[in-house]
């Protein structure tokens, strides 16, 4: 069992750390509201540190899930930030879905300090992290991965690593993009479905068993066609991820008129309110 220290209890966060826990190791939680790494705390045992820099104090790895580019620099960098608490030899593993630019950046950052970085971006959205069934995408080094994989395994049932710095995010990214697509997709199969007077639970049921079948149909579907949206991953997370992937296919050349199609449809959801549904909701803007 490892000394770990874990940075941002969200959604996502939480029940991840709370994993490691369960497990046996030593968990250092850091939470920008205090208050919810003192309930962390109070539910899962472990200590709350005040800053990353403490947290990361001592400890052998240091996994993270926040918000976005910025706040992944603000855990790591800096006089408070956890590279300046690692001692060398420590791994920093990250599992915010973030930029392949800030991966690398950071990952060069480590590696000056005698720190070793893992971008480990997931899969399975807040059900997958309540029941340690997250897939884990990873970029760098092979001899840094095989020392943290069994701590990632703790809250994942599959993790792969993809390549060097960056791939982990870029993996995830191709996620993002089957993601966008199957979810426009199956809001206009339902939506048509609804206006053909079908039974559309039936033909889910039906179709699910073919080519047609999906995680999402079978999950989403039924959901969908109740117009009940209130679980799984926030239109405001997907419309974060589409962004970085959007921009890094600029910088790559890739052609992605779909994915960038369904991005302003996003943008239409939010525009209704919908900003913390979950992004099963874009059959939403199909039904008003």
């Amino acid at each position: 069992m490892a000394k770990v220290a874990f940075l941002g209890l969200g959604v996502m966060g939480g029940p991840m750390a709370g994993h490691l826990a369960k497990k046996g190791h030593e968990v250092t939680v850091y939470n920008r509201t205090t208050a919810k790494a003192e309930a962390w705390v109070k539910a899962n045992g472990g200590v709350a540190a005040a800053t990353p820099r403490e947290a990361a104090a001592g400890q052998e790895i240091v996994f993270a899930c926040v918000g976005n580019d910025d706040d992944l620099r603000g855990v790591t960098l800096g006089q408070d930030g956890a590279f300046a608490g690692m001692e060398k030899g420590s791994v920093f593993v990250d599992h915010t879905t973030a930029s392949a630019e800030a991966a690398r950046e950071l990952a060069q950052a480590a590696s000056e300090l005698g720190l070793g970085f893992i971008d480990a971006p997931v899969s399975g959205g807040q059900a997958g992290a309540e029941n340690a069934a997250l897939t884990v995408m990873c970029g760098g080094d092979e001899a840094t991965y095989s020392t943290v994989e069994p701590a990632i395994l703790s809250f994942a049932k599959a993790s792969r690593l993809m390549g060097p710095a960056g791939s982990g995010q870029l993996t995830k990214m191709v996620n993002q993009i089957c993601i966008a697509g199957i979810v426009q997709g199956l809001s206009e199969a339902i939506h048509f479905a609804k206006r053909a007077e079908l039974d559309v639970d039936a033909v889910l049921d039906v179709i699910s068993k073919g080519a047609a079948g999906s995680w999402q149909m079978e999950n989403r579907g039924r959901t969908m066609n109740a117009e009940k949206f209130d679980f799984g991953f926030a239109v405001d997370w997907m419309r974060k991820d589409l962004g970085i992937l959007l921009l890094e296919a600029r910088r790559n050349g890739a052609k992605l008129p779909v994915t960038a199609l369904v991005d302003q449809f996003y943008a239409d959801v939010q525009a209704m309110g919908g900003n913390r549904w979950d992004t099963s909701s874009l059959i939403a803007r199909l039904e008003t």
